[in-house]
């Protein structure tokens, strides 16, 4: 199977040279994701619309490579100040509650002060029946 590159209409994409997803075989591997809406380019100043605005564009990317978050198997969250975390837990809990997958948090600087959480996440598809 040949690599598919996905790319989300982003403007970061084509300045910086990244795609926000790449499908080898049945692997999925989507970018770090930020909570830019990315049709208006705007972000929320808030944490938790940032994230749900994230998972949407993660979302968006694994239904492009024909997956879901049911798919997802490792997921990493980097926030700035990492004592920010625990205000995501009830949204990532409602997407992550049933999959529980491999996860990692790490606090560390991001690329724009408005950006609050960043997710990144890698997923198998399953065999369709």
């Amino acid at each position: 199977m040949a690599r598919q590159l996905i790319s989300s209409g982003s403007s970061f994409e084509a300045e910086i040279g990244y795609s926000r997803a790449v499908v080898d075989g049945d692997w999925v591997f989507v970018s770090g994701t930020t909570g830019f809406d990315y049709s208006t380019m705007t972000i929320s100043d808030d944490l938790v619309a940032q994230t749900e605005q994230c998972l949407k564009n993660i979302v968006a990317a694994l239904a492009l490579a024909q997956a879901s978050l049911a798919d997802v198997v490792r997921v990493t969250y980097v926030l700035p100040p990492g004592n920010d975390f625990s205000a995501c837990w009830p949204t990532l809990r409602h997407c992550f509650g049933e999959v529980r997958p491999a996860a990692t948090m790490i606090a560390a600087g991001l690329a724009d002060p408005r950006i609050r959480i960043e997710i990144e996440v890698t997923a198998r598809r399953r065999a369709l029946p």
